[in-house]
């Protein structure tokens, strides 16, 4: 009898904190690594009285993701009380939404790996369920023998992003949250750093065997804090089930924690389903109605798609795929971009080539310096955005633009470029008055270069041979006499043209 083989169907629970001046429903102020319990206020609280105020700014910032997701966005959407014992929260229940969210349907553009990593993979749509608004917990820190708590972080704007089970791989799950996460940051949304807690996932997994219509029992991971553990936690997840079911012992359906370290994940509890959680509309907050101007003001506002300005960079600037992938994803590397090419719109591959290659090495070796700098204190730059580190950085983008202008201009090599960016990034000064204050600009008189191309001839007549017999890269070997000659100043352009025409 043939082995059965399965497949895994894998759903996902996405909370997004939102990037906002205060709370989800207070007015208190939201920030990472202050002081313990010093953002609160009596509705943080859950003191007697207080009432709730609904954050305009978050509203506004899911309905745009919604949008750019293509999301439904329902007229009215209204909020409930998710009751559940929740030891970080004062109240005892969460708001959230439960039958009327913000978001319906949509989908998430994702990328998978092609064979050549230079090349652009394939790309399919994963469906989502919803997108609804709630408020996160506090922070609860563990010791041997009790439990620490800090509120800081509680009533801080939440998006669930929640997908249909719609995924089969780890390797789609780590495209689907790479999708998600540069799409809400680029329209700055969410900052999205995984580290601070600001985005994070529950995973939903089960197995079937392949060609059958009916879902396995589903297993839920909780808390996933990366990228890569969510993909190492689904491999392992998918093992573990595989081997229950060859074995006979049927899968449970559960919440499971994932161990990083030990890269197992281990059952927690029971799995909820939503009439533990006693949804009811929250009696202090009243409806909300989406209007038709709202959808069209937020509409007008939204960015562009990092996926379609991938396959704009690479239709109207004829970018590689390795630069393009690149730059889409950062919103500040794109403004940066876009700002040189207004300067110099005429060589986009090689503006391109220097900001993804040269200054981005040039940022991560400034940020490691200044790491060893910092000994054993917390680096400033481990959580700095890239638009905080390019406004920070001397080499600004018109700069870049005079670089490949100098270049194109015949005044200097593009080996020489390099040494030139080095000095721009150091200083901040034009390419033109480096180029002019260190003598690097390159020889492009023709009767000299023509005198040096001559004599390089009359020392190398194999070589001049060779290339006439149709070796057209035996002429290499004269342009190096031609380079020292002219101490590498010689325009290296000029001199191949000078030296083809010699040997006619």
């Amino acid at each position: 009898m043939p082995e059965i083989e399965y497949e895994a169907v894998i759903g996902l629970e996405t909370h997004v904190q939102i990037k906002t001046r205060s709370k989800m429903f207070t007015s208190v102020a939201h920030r990472f690594a202050e002081p313990p319990n010093t953002l609160t206020d009596p509705v943080v609280w859950a003191l007697p009285g207080v009432l709730p105020v609904l954050n305009f700014e978050a509203i506004r910032k899911t309905i745009a993701l919604g949008l750019m997701l293509g999301c439904k966005i329902p007229e009215i959407t209204k909020w409930d009380r998710k009751n559940y014992f929740y030891p970080d929260s004062p109240k005892n229940y969460q708001l959230s939404q439960y039958d009327q969210p913000l978001c319906l349907g949509g989908s998430v553009e994702i990328e998978l790996a092609g064979a050549n990593p230079s090349e652009m993979g394939a790309h399919r749509n994963v469906k989502l369920t919803r997108i609804h608004l709630e408020e996160d917990v506090g922070k609860l820190t563990h010791f041997a023998h009790d439990s620490l708590v800090d509120y800081n972080r509680a009533g801080t704007p939440l998006m669930e992003i929640v997908s249909e089970p719609d995924m089969h791989s780890s390797e789609e799950v780590f495209a689907y949250l790479t999708s998600l996460k540069n799409t809400i940051s680029c329209a700055g949304i969410s900052d999205c750093d995984m580290e601070k807690g600001q985005m994070r996932c529950d995973v939903n997994v089960s197995v079937r065997p392949k060609g059958c219509a009916e879902f396995g029992v589903k297993v839920e991971m909780k808390n996933i804090n990366s990228i890569s553990n969510a993909r190492n936690c689904i491999d392992y997840e998918i093992r573990r089930q595989i081997d229950c079911l060859k074995k006979g012992i049927p899968v449970v359906q559960e919440t499971r924690r994932y161990d990083a370290q030990l890269g197992i994940t281990q059952s927690m509890r029971s799995k909820e389903d939503a009439h533990d959680y006693r949804y009811f509309p929250d009696p202090d907050l009243m409806p909300v109605k989406i209007s038709p101007e709202l959808l069209e003001s937020i509409k007008a506002g939204l960015p562009e798609m990092p996926f379609d300005r991938q396959r704009r960079y690479m239709s109207d600037y004829g970018l590689p795929y390795s630069s393009a992938s690149v730059l889409c994803h950062d919103a500040a590397l794109c403004a940066y971009f876009e700002d040189a090419l207004a300067e110099y719109p005429k060589n986009p591959k090689m503006l391109a080539n220097l900001l993804v290659n040269d200054l981005l090495r040039e940022l991560s070796a400034r940020a490691e310096r200044e790491k060893e700098e910092g000994g054993f204190e917390e680096n400033p730059l481990e959580h700095v955005t890239t638009a905080e580190k390019l406004a920070a950085c001397p080499l600004k983008a018109k700069n870049l633009a005079s670089l490949v202008r100098v270049v194109d201009g015949g005044s200097i090599s593009k080996q020489m470029a390099k040494e030139v960016f080095v000095k721009m990034f150091e200083t901040g000064e034009s390419a033109d008055a480096i180029v002019e204050s260190s003598g690097m600009k390159q020889n492009s008189d023709s009767g000299e270069l023509e005198k040096f191309c001559l004599d390089a001839m009359a020392g190398n007549q194999k070589a001049i041979d060779q290339y006439k017999a149709g070796n057209e890269k035996a002429i290499n070997a004269l342009i190096g006499p031609v380079m020292k000659a002219s101490k590498g100043k010689a325009n290296p352009a000029m001199v191949l043209e000078i030296l083809k025409r010699l040997i006619g």
